[in-house]
């Protein structure tokens, strides 16, 4: 876990309690916050403590002029843009190459693009009390679909839209936090919304607002583990959306049509048995796949499979397979 900056020498203790009191409860809050912004949960956590870092040593000037919500904001958000500035945007499969076909030669190898990451639901959970009203982790603007488009913001129009929209701060506490201007915020804003609009699912809009999964969306999942463990292609076409999109990051790699991705998993499904466990990721349902290869006593994970379900169909599913990724979801590493 990790720790507030210790105070530099000759520093009085009782500032730096003051400091950790004011802060700590804010720590999982301004990460998210830091997640949102690039993308990356592992870099998140980086970016968190030079965010803590830097708010300590201007602990002794902050006299209470913002709230320390808004002070921790101001800070992460010009370190997430310092880091923006020398980073390329993360994405997605569809962001890179065009749908794969049916008779495709092949799975391509892992690429080293900066992949889109997602985040455990068991680091969300205890996020849900901190303050309900200020919606922290609300679903959809934590769902990968939301993420998958904000990053294509230029970084300044991506921080307004998320401290505006996602937060809720007044423009005017935006544009003190940017170093703007009310009408340019109001300005980034504008466009920034346009290019959400043209992003974003169709049906992005009904989304209600809500930080679980549905009832209803957990019984999809619950027959979809049942299917896959059955191998039961029947029920499995009952629960895919006919136009499923299906990514595998960190592969250049993503089919259209549940037929075609039926196939490829019978075509290029590994050797070996398979197991699944019901999970979640960005507040949406997830499985979690462990393969026990031929030869092999146990199972290992494999991938994490979070899906985006309409009704009762599942229309998406973003695969993920870097073993980086998957030591981060929050789910054992071997059955």
């Amino acid at each position: 876990m990790a720790v507030q900056p210790a105070p530099p020498p000759g520093e009085h203790a009782a500032a730096h309690r003051a400091f950790t009191e004011a802060t700590e409860r804010r720590r999982r809050e301004v990460r998210i916050h830091c997640y949102r912004m690039t993308g990356s949960f592992e870099e998140s956590e980086d970016l968190l403590q030079e965010t803590l870092l830097r708010a300590w040593r201007g602990w002794s000037g902050f006299r209470g002029g913002a709230s320390v919500r808004t002070w921790l904001y101001r800070i992460a958000t010009n370190v997430c843009l310092d880091h923006l500035s020398r980073r390329e945007r993360r994405v997605l499969p569809y962001d890179v190459v065009g749908p794969a076909g049916a008779t495709a030669a092949g799975v391509p190898p892992p690429s080293a693009r900066p992949w889109l990451e997602p985040v455990p639901d068991s680091y969300l959970a205890p996020l849900a009390d901190l303050d309900p009203q200020r919606h922290v982790v609300r679903r959809e603007t934590i769902e990968l679909a939301f993420l998958a488009a904000i990053q294509a913001l230029p970084p300044r129009q991506r921080a307004a839209l998320v401290l505006r929209d996602v937060l809720g701060l007044p423009a005017k506490e935006v544009a003190g936090i940017l170093g703007s201007s009310v009408p340019a915020v109001k300005s980034a804003l504008q466009r920034a919304r346009a290019t959400m609009r043209e992003r974003l699912p169709a049906d992005r809009a009904a989304w209600p607002a809500r930080t679980t999964a549905t009832a209803q969306e957990r019984e999809v999942l619950r027959r979809y583990v049942a299917a896959l463990a059955e191998r039961d292609a029947t029920a499995m076409a009952r629960l895919l959306d006919q136009d499923l999109r299906v990514a595998f990051p960190p592969r250049d790699l993503w089919v259209r049509g549940r037929d075609t991705f039926v196939e490829g998993s019978r075509r290029y499904a590994p050797a070996g048995e398979f197991r699944y466990l019901e999970t979640g990721a960005n507040r949406q349902p997830a499985v979690a796949v462990y393969l026990r290869p031929p030869g092999q006593a146990r199972f290992r994970l494999l991938s994490l499979a979070v899906l985006r379900i309409v009704g009762t169909r599942i229309v998406e599913i973003i695969d993920f397979g870097d073993p980086a990724v998957l030591a981060r979801c929050g789910v054992p590493e071997w059955w």
